[in-house]
């Protein structure tokens, strides 16, 4: 039987995972084990603005010379940073596999943070951060998160403040990078036509000589907080509601349950129950979510809601009647499956995208140096049972343990 995937790592300790697929596209991505919750005291946003800055000049490429090095058969460069991982990213046809490789190498390993360059960009980042400040959709949960998570850095925002980013140097970029930037906390992932053997040569040719030990400041988990209700005065058009609570993170046993919780409740289909019960009955809010997000030793659940002031506690009420109905009320047996076959299906028709597919290879390979079949972790949605949801509903989503921020029209 042919494997699902294929894996080898690097004499340097870079981990890589592959998985072969008729495809024109192919898609690869290195992630480094270093975001926004790595930083120290003085460098808030720097794991973002390097993510900026490894496009701007390598010892061999200036600018031009790195973005045009794909996009001129076609493919695309990407790059983006989460408060975890930083994931330089690119597409091309399978033709381009040994150019898309050798660039990447070059600008995680090479590059040289020109001074000019990192002035630039810290113009860039500074519009980017007024920009997500003018949409309070996006803003809320940056705060949300920094009032659950505390002074931990969890709590911090990946963008930085306005104040950290404008004292940002290169000395700085470059005390991240020695420290965060080491090998055995790398991943090299792949989905494509390219065969096993050909991309273990391209992967040896540019990614193997990369040495670095690094010295990485170990994570701490964060600790519980109090639950808080903090309800502001905004410069907005609407209501914009943020509830949720600390949750386990992404190895943790209740991880599943929790994903069916939030996919049941306000998941991306229409038809979840906080759409079905509030907006499709009522007409009062536009947009209506639920969401888990886990990180690797933590995790937030959370509902967020838009809607007019006059709807504002109506709706309110009727999103807490839907957390105590699932804390008091076993699911049923029909209930269940259906929620399982609906999980299913959307993951199954996220592996024809081939980036998701890469991606969520990286990301399990990265955290657990290991990736579940797609057989096995439907045989493990398969096994998650009524109760289940109902302990994880009374343990995470009861009404008394939500906090809340809301952004009230002034």
């Amino acid at each position: 039987m042919e494997a699902e995937f294929h894996t080898f790592t690097l004499e340097n300790g870079i981990r890589v995972i592959h998985k072969e697929v008729p495809r024109a596209a192919s898609h690869v991505s290195l992630v480094i084990n270093a975001g926004s919750r790595d930083e120290i005291k003085g460098e808030g946003g720097v794991a973002h603005f390097i993510e900026h800055c490894l496009f701007k000049g390598t010892k061999k490429r200036k600018t031009y010379h790195i973005l045009n090095r794909l996009e001129r058969v076609g493919g695309e460069l990407n790059a983006f940073t989460t408060k975890e991982e930083t994931w330089i990213s690119a597409s091309f046809l399978e033709r381009d596999m040994d150019r898309a490789v050798e660039l990447i190498s070059d600008i995680a390993f090479n590059s040289t943070f020109p001074a000019k360059e990192i002035a630039k960009e810290r113009d860039v980042i500074m519009d980017e951060i007024a920009s997500v400040r003018d949409n309070p959709s996006d803003v809320i949960f940056d705060e949300f998160e920094e009032r659950l998570f505390g002074k931990h850095p969890l709590g911090r925002t990946i963008l930085g403040t306005p104040e950290s980013v404008q004292s940002l140097r290169k000395s700085d970029i470059q005390s991240f990078v020695k420290r965060n930037y080491a090998p055995d906390q790398m991943v090299f992932a792949s989905v494509g036509s390219t065969p096993i053997k050909k991309l273990k040569r391209i992967c040896t040719k540019y990614l193997s000589d990369y040495k670095s030990k690094g010295e990485r400041v170990k994570r701490k988990a964060p600790k519980s907080l109090k639950v808080f209700d903090q309800r502001l005065d905004a410069d907005t058009y609407q209501v914009h509601h943020l509830m949720g609570a600390m949750t386990v993170g992404a190895d943790h046993k209740d991880k599943l349950p929790l994903t069916l919780l939030a996919n049941y409740l306000g998941g991306p289909a229409m038809n979840s129950r906080l759409s079905m019960n509030i907006r499709e009955k009522y007409g009062m809010a536009y947009h209506i979510e639920a969401g888990y997000t886990p990180y690797a030793d933590s995790g937030v659940f959370s509902i967020y809601f838009g809607t007019d002031v006059k709807f504002h506690k109506k709706v309110e009420r009727l999103v807490n009647k839907e957390l105590r109905a699932m804390c008091n009320t076993k699911m049923s047996t029909r209930q269940l499956h259906d929620l399982k076959k609906q999980i299913i299906g959307q993951i199954a028709l996220s592996q024809d995208s081939g980036t998701a597919m890469m991606s969520g290879l990286a990301k399990s390979y990265l955290l657990y140096n290991r990736v579940e079949p797609l057989s096995e972790f439907f045989k493990a949605i398969d096994g998650i049972t009524a109760e289940d949801i109902l302990r994880v509903s009374n343990e995470f989503i009861h009404p008394k343990n939500q906090s809340h921020l809301v952004y009230l029209p002034s």
